[in-house]
């Protein structure tokens, strides 16, 4: 299944789901990845690790939409909308799902302001 491209249907179907781990970004010497681990980012500086960690600085949301690589703008409406809360989000993209890592300690009010975009549509 390709996933849903049109935003109007994305943002109406969100679904987020705050997940009970905590998660840190770290520098790893290979690519491997290992129990606990979500992703690894090869980029020229060397090799990043989503980990969980019971020290963890971050929480993880998933999108439970299954949106398409190719959608436009859902990535911005909900990056917007955390940033008006005043919250920091990195973004992980896979085929199936988006996944937004928040500050451990704002991850209700983050999971708040992605959870009420659906009502109040894309603006």
């Amino acid at each position: 299944m390709a996933g849903e491209r049109d935003l109007t249907r994305l943002l109406a179907d969100l679904r987020p789901q705050l997940g009970a781990a905590r998660y840190a970004f770290e520098r790893v010497e290979r690519l491997s990845l290992g129990e606990g681990d979500f992703a690894l980012i090869r980029e020229d500086g060397g090799v990043t690790a989503i980990r969980e960690r019971a020290d963890g600085a971050w929480a993880r949301i998933s999108l439970g939409v299954h949106s398409s690589l190719e959608a436009i703008g859902l990535t911005a409406v909900l990056s917007r909308r955390l940033a008006d809360a005043g919250i920091s989000a990195n973004v992980v993209a896979a085929l199936d799902h988006d996944h937004f890592f928040v500050p451990w300690d704002q991850r209700a009010i983050a999971l708040e302001a992605i959870s009420g975009v659906g009502a109040a549509g894309a603006t």
